[in-house]
Order: C-alpha cells, then structure tokens, then sequence
C-alpha cells in the first residue's frame, strides 16, 4: 500500500504543510506517525483521500463540520441513499445561502452604480441630489448602461 508525506500531499494538492496539518488538527485526517518522537507524520491512502474530499468540500464553500459529516459518512457506505439525501441536504441550504448573498451583492451594487453615477454628476458640475436607489439587478444594468 503506498504511503505519502505531506510534502507529497502538498505538492500534489497544491497546499501548504500547514493546511494539512490544520485539516489533522481538525480531525479530517489522521496519519500515522513515524521516526523519532513521532515527528514524521506517513498518510496513508484513506488520509489522501479524505484530504482530497476536504478541499473539494472547501471549494463548494462547505464548512469544515459540514465536510467532515460528510466524510466521515462516505466512511462506511452502509445506507448511500440516507448518506446522499443528507449530501443533497447540505448541498441545498447552501445554494440557499449563496443566493442569498448574490441577491445582497446585486443590491449593492445597484447602490454603488447609483452613487457613481451621482459623483459624476457632481464632478461634472451639477449640484448635489438625493439619490434614488432601484432595488433590482435590472436597474443596476440600466444604471450602468446610462453611464456609458
């Protein structure tokens, strides 16, 4: 059974050292430990593995708790439906989530396109207005649009 090093790991995974040693702190991996002391850590295949799922999970923007459910799930593969019906759970409230954030990020800037487009009134010579602010992705194009 191959071993590999956290060199190794980091390398093939483009992380540093430290994240892997944070993922084992975290509980998400547990290499064996060699040498003097036990200062050499050794992964084994299941450590590379889970290391692997771990960063994918990060990528999705899942939080470490999140991931290490579904890890440690995937461990033992007794019941998969129960285990992708809880994936397709986590999978959900988090586009929930992320929508949610699109929407407040769309709001702001449909405020900042109007601010803009206020300053530059301004600049170019107009007296100060009250700003009225459209709350809709729509208005931000159409705000922006009017800039141009």
């Amino acid at each position: 059974m191959p071993t590999y090093t956290i060199t190794e790991l980091a390398r093939e995974f483009d992380v540093t050292p430290r994240a892997i040693r944070f993922y084992e702190d975290q509980g998400l991996i547990s290499p064996a430990r060699e040498g003097a002391g036990g200062r050499s850590r050794i992964y084994s295949p299941r450590d590379r593995t889970r290391l692997k799922l771990t960063l994918r999970g990060k990528r999705l923007g899942l939080t470490l708790q999140e991931i290490r459910d579904l890890v440690d799930m995937y461990e033992s593969p007794k019941d998969t439906v129960a285990q992708t019906q809880h994936f397709l759970d986590v999978l959900t409230r988090h586009r929930t989530m992320l929508e949610q954030q699109r929407e407040d990020i769309e709001a702001a800037l449909v405020e900042i396109t109007a601010h803009e487009a206020e300053c530059r009134r301004v600049l170019a010579g107009g007296k100060p207005g009250k700003i009225r602010l459209k709350k809709t992705a729509a208005a931000a194009s159409e705000a922006g649009a009017a800039l141009e």
